[in-house]
């Protein structure tokens, strides 16, 4: 049985944990195992610059902190060594970064992954990857939405200058 105050210290990590998960928009579980210190240190740093909070867990620890949550589900995968990476904003960056470091001639492993409080798989995780970002998206659906009525402005133009020219023929044939 752990002492007193190594045990207040676990609780202050899983309710520490449990406030991470609860303040982020979507997260990866990875299962690190096989990966050098070189792709690991590069990983962590672009991780940080892109905003992802990366860092090494307990399973037990993460068991603690999704029971009686709509994470249970999480539990599942929480074997041998586990990763998380969270991200408060983008439901797609860390699984955009994670998705770096996964593939055939590298050893990461994507257990599962949240979004929005709902469990996704593996195989999902590689989907919401290869999204595009969230600025192209906007982009994409506002260039969808302003189609059709830069469309019309170019159609009532072409009428409105049909007009002036049709105008301007008959006001030069009066003048000669």
């Amino acid at each position: 049985m752990p002492s007193a105050k190594i045990l207040s210290e676990k609780q202050e990590l899983v309710k520490a944990l449990v406030e991470k998960l609860d303040g982020s928009v979507a997260g990866v579980l990875v299962d690190y195992k096989g990966t050098d210190v070189t792709t690991d240190t590069e990983m962590r740093r672009k991780m940080r610059e892109a905003g992802v909070e990366y860092a090494v867990i307990k399973n037990s620890l993460l068991r603690f902190a999704t029971n009686d949550t709509a994470l249970s589900d999480l539990q599942s995968f929480l074997a041998g060594p586990t990763a998380l990476a969270i991200h408060t904003e983008d439901p797609v960056a860390s699984a955009k970064l994670v998705a770096e470091y996964v593939g055939k001639d590298k050893p990461m492993q994507i257990k599962a992954g949240f979004v929005d409080g709902k469990v996704i798989t593996a195989d999902e995780v590689v989907a919401l990857a290869k999204l595009p970002a969230k600025d192209v998206l906007v982009a994409q659906v506002l260039g969808t939405m302003i189609a059709p009525i830069s469309g019309l402005a170019t159609v009532l133009n072409a009428n409105i200058r049909g007009l002036a020219v049709a105008l301007q023929a008959v006001a030069d044939q009066k003048s000669a």
